[in-house]
């Protein structure tokens, strides 16, 4: 069980800088995170690349991989350079994002349908890119057949990894991974392969590793946002207590609020966090319902305090 490599995926609004180093100082288990998208590179020395999130400064490199959400293959380019500057070795490309907004205009899992762009794309990139790339995905967007022919563009190239996330972008969230069809794909695919989607328990991380063996990488998603817990548990470290959790959401919100100058827009991405978060407790929807009512810090701060004293983690 030890030998299992797991990564945190991201999420826009959640994981982004502040919310990486409050985690890894609270809790074990994540080899690898993934920064959520960027976008909009259109320069070299971009201004949305001289931040936070990405600045080597506020981040370790080594367990971290730029991410950016694009199908121009220059834009790429740019990206990968300018992470290169910054001391990362590798960037992922976002084949996965199912909103419409972005899948409408082929862009995220919008673009699996149309494997000859993606051929193009990375024809260019891999003529020039001098860091490693990888690919988060899904099976497609209208549907799961689409993966096949993307596959075989996938396999003409070296790969860093494929991280497939087995639903098609139309589902959003919703319905169950596909994990058979995700099995399936195994024997085709040349890179090496991640499994993401619903891993929500060890017993469920211990069904799938089971479906998809040989794979032995596996992304985090949801699950880890409701469970903080669940990276060390599918390690076998069992260490599951309410103080532990208490003393995390404190520090991530403590952390927020300083880099925000003591801005109430914090609440947003506290929101955000515990509208997944919640479900660790009895009584979720009673948690909700105070917690997204909330329209100042010092109600937030006494709700959290009332939370974390009237209920208890289900296990």
């Amino acid at each position: 069980m030890t030998t299992v490599k797991l990564s945190l995926g991201p999420f826009q609004g959640i994981t982004d800088a502040p919310f990486r180093n409050v985690f890894k100082k609270h809790f074990g288990g994540i080899d690898k995170y993934y920064t959520p998208f960027f976008t909009g590179i259109q320069k070299d020395h971009a201004k949305n690349l001289q931040v936070e999130e990405i600045d080597p400064l506020c981040n370790d490199v080594e367990t971290l991989t730029p991410q950016i959400l694009s199908t121009d293959a220059e834009e790429v380019l740019r990206f990968a350079t300018q992470c290169k500057a910054l001391g990362y070795k590798e960037i992922n490309l976002n084949m996965g994002c199912p909103f419409p907004r972005v899948a409408n205009k082929k862009r995220g899992s919008g673009i699996l349908p149309y494997p000859e762009k993606i051929d193009a794309m990375m024809g260019r990139v891999f003529e020039q890119v001098d860091t490693k790339v990888s690919v988060k995905c899904r099976l497609g967007y209208f549907s799961p057949d689409e993966i096949v022919p993307v596959v075989e563009v996938f396999n003409q190239y070296p790969l860093s990894e494929l991280i497939i996330h087995p639903r098609i972008g139309k589902q959003l969230y919703k319905g169950e991974a596909d994990v058979n069809r995700f099995a399936e794909l195994i024997p085709m695919i040349k890179a090496p392969l991640v499994y993401n989607g619903d891993i929500v328990s060890v017993d469920s991380f211990e069904r799938i590793r089971n479906e998809v063996q040989p794979v032995n990488e596996f992304m985090l998603g949801r699950g880890l946002l409701v469970n903080p817990f669940l990276a060390e548990e599918i390690k076998g470290h069992q260490d599951r207590t309410i103080e532990r959790l208490h003393s995390y959401v404190i520090d991530l919100y403590e952390d927020r609020l300083r880099h925000a100058g003591g801005s109430p827009k914090v609440l947003g991405r506290m929101k955000e966090l515990w509208s997944y978060l919640m479900n660790s407790f009895d009584e979720p929807q009673d948690i909700w319902r105070k917690i997204k009512k909330i329209n100042a810090l010092k109600e937030y701060e006494e709700t959290v305090e009332t939370v974390f004293r009237d209920h208890y983690l289900i296990q």
